[in-house]
């Protein structure tokens, strides 16, 4: 992941919305890659670390619920391939315990909010299926662990989550990938996710390290997602395709394939990058670099044959 000879300088960072409960702390930062070098965004939603005292107070097990809610270190594998390919890259430094980036505004448990009913939401709507599995757009829960929260939240306290954080953040995504798309044409969006271990590592039955999901066609061209699983074969890494991962609201709101703005999911193993007890990084970074980086050139190069000069972009 190393780029020796410097081809590839990230513009100044933007540090955009901002952490409720942390002063000047921004919500997330998004670097765009120099002279647009190629028409691909990372997005990490999930491994902010920036926690608040008053959130940290409010949860029962903070430090166990934090390590099983994170994306544990994603973003040094995203910043990485940022640095190496000219990507631009969003990185989300809110932590997920505080608001998911990856739900809807309508996928809200309401029953944690103290002054609120579902009537009062974002549209009115019942809670959505990953409410109801307790891990909506505020978690709620986790399996062997059960509630998060020591009591409800206020009403006020999640409008300032939604004002400051989610809002902001998915106007810089959806801005970054019109202004890749009106330079080049075409866009892609990487989200980059983490997973647990999903099953034995070794034998006939080895479990994937990588799932790509693409909400089974909907959000990325087909070619472009059997590129990318073409390359991970290649590099003789066991990959799946929407299994058990498809992707899920930032791909379902960004992605507009009918004017060529694509979007991907991927999910790292993260007994690959990090070390034993899955709390630092670990040796397998570097590898899991180099293979990323490889599927990014790989569909960097199908990007670039679809892309039109900026002048017919432009029309």
């Amino acid at each position: 992941m190393n780029d020796p000879d410097n081809r590839h300088h990230q513009s100044a960072p933007d540090s955009c919305g901002s952490i409720p409960g942390l002063a000047g702390e921004p919500a997330f930062v998004l670097e765009r890659g120099a002279s647009a070098a190629i028409p691909l965004l990372i997005a990490v939603p999930h491994a902010g670390r920036c926690y608040s005292p008053s959130l940290v107070d409010g949860m029962r097990m903070p430090e166990a619920a934090s390590l099983r809610l994170e994306d544990r270190h994603i973003d040094h594998v995203g910043q990485a391939l940022a640095r190496s390919t000219g990507a631009s890259l969003l990185v989300a430094r809110a932590p997920r315990a505080l608001i998911d980036l990856n739900r809807s505004l309508d996928d809200m448990d309401w029953d944690m909010v103290a002054d609120r009913s579902p009537e009062e939401g974002a549209s009115g709507t019942v809670q959505g299926r990953r409410a109801r599995s307790g891990l909506g757009l505020v978690p709620r829960r986790l399996p062997g662990m059960g509630e998060l929260w020591r009591g409800r939240i206020a009403g006020e306290d999640l409008d300032a989550r939604l004002r400051e954080v989610h809002r902001p953040y998915h106007t810089a995504l959806a801005t970054t990938l019109e202004s890749i798309r009106d330079r080049w044409g075409v866009a892609l969006l990487i989200d980059l996710h983490s997973m647990p271990p999903i099953g034995p590592k070794r034998g006939a039955m080895r479990a994937p390290d990588f799932v790509l999901g693409d909400r089974f066609g909907a959000s990325c061209d087909n070619a472009l997602s059997s590129a990318a699983l073409d390359t991970f074969a290649a590099l003789g890494e066991v990959a799946s395709h929407n299994r058990p991962y498809a992707g899920g609201y930032v791909l379902d709101r960004h992605s507009c394939v009918r004017r060529n703005i694509h979007a991907v999911q991927i999910e790292v193993c993260r007994a690959t990058y990090l070390d034993r007890r899955l709390r630092e990084p670990g040796s397998g970074m570097a590898h899991v670099g180099a293979v990323l980086g490889a599927i990014v050139r790989r569909l960097s190069e199908e990007l670039l044959g679809r892309a039109r000069p900026l002048s017919e972009a432009a029309e």
